[in-house]
């Protein structure tokens, strides 16, 4: 299979490196040049454009931040869906709207083009590590297709189901890990207040039952959420929006996670 990779970031670049290394025949393309020069190094080509790239890949993975950047790396002229053969495959592993790959999906259909949807969790090291957690949506014939390079830099790899289950299910984890920071960060300023050093209290609980991941990233970054919010802030907000989304449209009842998240939100000086 050969795959194009879109979306070098902190993230991106690493799984990227890791594709190559798995000895799969792999195309990048940036907006920065400068985005592209670690791979000096690599057997990885590189692109003019998302379409060009595409004319050289079975399988185009995306890595970039949002919605509107899914959307335009895709369409138009000089999309990947006007490079893609029919047959092809776009993987996102952007965090987006499950509507939006649903969308995408039904335009690329016309073309013979496969979508699923293949949000991640672990960040960089994960990636570099080779044991990203990759979150799949879609048809089980296509992701078992995808299976093998997605292991070139994640283990495991789940299929939740039908395309757009893999950004739900990682919007609730973003849910679920923004509440827990203002719970942790709350409980150590607590803890502060009544006479115990926050260092103290956290390598405690760190060790306990209330141990958490959120406790931990505020644990290493200064014991606030001072450090958190300004990296990544505006990206919990657009996660707690879309899934609150969800969450009115199907009239569903999302309970304290709501309530608990929206508090983190308001505590990082970015209310939803």
């Amino acid at each position: 299979m050969r795959v194009g990779f879109i979306g070098l970031g902190s993230q991106g670049a690493p799984m990227a490196r890791r594709i190559v290394e798995g000895g799969y025949a792999t195309t990048l393309w940036a907006r920065r040049d400068g985005t592209l020069e670690p791979f000096a190094d690599t057997e990885a080509r590189t692109a003019d454009s998302p379409a060009a790239l595409a004319a050289e890949s079975d399988l185009v993975c995306l890595c970039v931040v949002g919605d509107a950047d899914v959307e335009e790396v895709i369409s138009g002229d000089n999309g990947v869906l006007a490079g893609l053969s029919p047959g092809g495959i776009i993987a996102i592993h952007s965090t987006v709207h499950p509507d939006t790959c649903r969308r995408l999906a039904q335009h690329c259909a016309d073309k013979g083009v496969s979508v699923i949807d293949a949000p991640v969790s672990g960040g960089g090291p994960a990636a570099a590590a080779g044991t990203l957690l990759v979150m799949v949506g879609g048809d089980a014939d296509v992701v078992d297709r995808c299976r093998p390079v997605f292991e070139t830099y994640a283990d495991p790899v789940v299929h939740l189901g039908d395309l757009g289950s893999g950004q739900v299910t990682k919007l609730l984890n973003n849910l679920l890990f923004t509440a827990n920071l203002g719970t942790a960060a709350t409980a150590l300023a607590l803890g502060e207040q009544l006479g115990v050093a926050t260092d103290r209290l956290a390598e405690v609980v760190s060790r306990g039952s209330a141990n958490s991941f959120a406790l931990n990233s505020i644990r290493g970054s200064g014991g606030t959420l001072d450090r958190l919010a300004g990296m990544a802030g505006a990206l919990l907000q657009k996660d707690v929006r879309l899934v609150a989304d969800l969450a009115q449209r199907a009239e569903a009842d999302p309970g304290a996670v709501l309530d608990a998240a929206d508090a983190t939100l308001a505590l990082m000086d970015h209310p939803r």
